[in-house]
């Protein structure tokens, strides 16, 4: 299968070098481009592709919006690219459902190697001691990367999965803020525990809040329904 690309930019030389960037990481792959969050959305639901690289500030609809809406009938992997570099812009930008944030200028090869996570981790599957843990209504099923809740499946993106099943793995045991930075996103972001606040959040709010206990100023747990 073809890897379709997304690169939604109005910076229309930006978007030439990343595009060439991404052809070199992956050939083969189909780009596609988009100066503006309607066209964007419309390649979008015409193509949809398997990652998404978008500008934060493009003309209107602008990219938080874009994310928004392509994260509530997706779950492909997203990228934010802007020149916004406060805290509360990234957590903004992850609450909408980015899976990973970078501040213009950036190094190229820093986006490439951001990139080729998001993909890797997209596809690869935790290894895990069993295929499936069972706790009162929840279900996970590592063989097929499946959550379900009262046999209801729960759709997560790939990062979700890979956070929540890392807890499961763990279950009933305290994982520091840092031992899951480090195995869901990778060693470069075991500073950024916003990231992690972020996901744990939109976790609770598709399986509710009983599953994942702070421990505050520790980690976080999975506790498993009695």
């Amino acid at each position: 299968m073809i890897l379709k690309v997304l690169i939604a930019e109005d910076d229309q030389d930006l978007a030439v070098v990343v595009a060439f960037g991404v052809r070199m990481t992956w050939p083969g792959c189909q780009v596609l481009t988009a100066a503006d969050g309607a066209e964007a959305l419309r390649i979008f639901e015409a193509e949809r592709p398997d990652l998404v690289i978008l500008d934060v500030e493009m003309p209107p609809p602008d990219g938080l919006e874009v994310c928004r809406r392509i994260r509530a009938v997706s779950q492909a992997p997203i990228l934010m690219l802007t020149v916004r570099s406060g805290t509360l812009d990234k957590v903004h930008a992850l609450d909408l459902g980015a899976d990973d944030y970078l501040t213009k200028p950036f190094d190229h090869p820093e986006l490439l190697a951001r990139l080729r996570a998001l993909m890797r981790r997209s596809t690869q599957l935790l290894p895990a001691a069993g295929t499936t843990f069972s706790a009162g209504d929840f279900v996970l099923d590592f063989s097929v990367k499946e959550v379900r809740l009262s046999g209801e499946v729960v759709p997560l993106t790939s990062l979700e999965y890979r956070l929540l099943a890392e807890l499961v793995r763990h279950a009933g045991t305290v994982l520091s803020h840092r031992f899951l930075l480090e195995q869901v996103w990778g060693p470069e972001y075991v500073t950024e525990t916003h990231y992690l606040k972020v996901f744990v959040q939109r976790l609770r709010q598709k399986i509710g809040d009983a599953y994942i206990r702070t421990e505050w100023g520790t980690g976080y747990q999975f506790v498993p329904p009695r």
